[in-house]
């Protein structure tokens, strides 16, 4: 399995974590094989949606060393979307149990250098059997990996998002929760259904300003600058974004972090500037676009090989694969037996 290149999230790699929250705190969890959960059907995640999730990956080098991207980044982020979801946090024992422990133990299913990545899912769900209103008292915290290819493989078809809502302020918009994902269900389905491949999220105010594309971050490059929208609470704060703005500073590219409107990225393509566009996110790295439909008008994307938005996604597989040097201490080497940062 390891030096076959597989798709996205198909095969659940054989082992998985697990740990218990009750009585008021989080008990020590514990590797174990891979298998079905048995809740009842009052388990309060089924009903008031308290389930929040991470994700994240492995890679392998060329020496088939083993780490893990930035996986303090998902530590805090899961603790953010808890709180918002009134779910009690996850120790960083507990964690490091669920991700470090789990990827030393799962060392040889993470494909080989160039064949891929294991995609790690944390999540954490309300378990208390009980048919009421009010957050939770029993929770389980799960750690469940699959060795996975490429999100997309090709560039996308995307449309700009002016009806449905994905978030709206002082919402959850910035937390991982399964609802934001469940309401994006339908719009997706009708944009396929009109021929794209993914869409753009706008504000739920105007339907002019742009927040997320699909189920990631975003950026364009116009002029030769790096522009995407700062985090809020109806933006996700991405991690893989914010490695790409890092990586982008460090080539000394232009990085803008501003509110960006449908109206201006259509002045754009009228004026015949040169417009990249990408998704960012765990699963996708960078994800091209090549092309964007404004209310009807399609308008072609920069996505050839000169692109620089190529040279961003390789600079920022290469630090996660190590054939670029880590310079900010992302990567997590884990070991065969104990585990040790890089």
């Amino acid at each position: 399995m390891a030096n076959q290149k597989t798709s996205f999230g198909s095969t659940p790699a054989p082992l998985m974590y697990l740990a218990k929250f009750e009585n008021g705190k989080w008990q020590k969890g514990a590797i174990q094989t891979f298998s079905d959960i048995t809740l009842s059907p009052f388990a309060m995640c089924f009903h008031y949606g308290q389930t929040v999730f991470e994700g994240l990956k492995a890679f392998k080098n060329p020496e088939q060393e083993v780490s893990v991207f930035r996986h303090a980044d998902n530590f805090d982020r899961i603790n953010v979307s808890l709180e918002r979801m009134a779910m009690p946090p996850i120790p960083r024992s507990n964690w490091d149990e669920g991700i470090l422990e789990l990827v030393a133990d799962l060392r040889n299913v993470v494909p080989s250098f160039g064949y891929g990545t294991l995609y790690l899912r944390p999540f954490v769900i309300a378990s208390q059997a009980k048919l009421g209103v009010e957050a939770a008292d029993e929770y389980l915290f799960l750690v469940v990996a699959s060795p996975s290819g490429s999100y997309y493989s090709n560039p996308l078809k995307v449309k700009v998002e002016r009806h449905y809502t994905r978030a709206a302020p002082g919402g959850v918009g910035y937390a991982k929760c399964g609802g934001n994902y469940g309401g994006s269900l339908l719009p997706f389905r009708k944009a396929k259904e009109e021929g794209f491949d993914q869409i753009l999220w706008t504000d739920s105010r105007d339907h002019e300003w742009f927040e997320e594309s699909g189920t990631m971050n975003f950026g364009f490059i116009i002029d030769g600058q790096f522009i995407t929208p700062k985090p809020s609470d109806t933006i996700l704060d991405g991690i893989t974004r914010k490695s790409l703005i890092q990586i982008a500073k460090d080539l000394t590219m232009p990085i803008i972090e501003r509110p960006f409107s449908v109206a201006e990225l259509r002045q754009a393509f009228e004026a015949g500037k040169q417009v990249e566009a990408f998704g960012i996110g765990t699963a996708a790295g960078i994800a091209p676009f090549k092309e964007i439909s404004i209310d009807g008008d399609l308008f072609a994307c920069h996505h050839e090989e000169s692109a620089l938005m190529y040279q961003l996604k390789k600079n920022l597989l290469g630090v996660q694969t190590g054939t670029v040097e880590d310079r900010h201490g992302w990567n997590t080497m884990v070991t065969q037996s104990k585990l040790s940062i890089a």
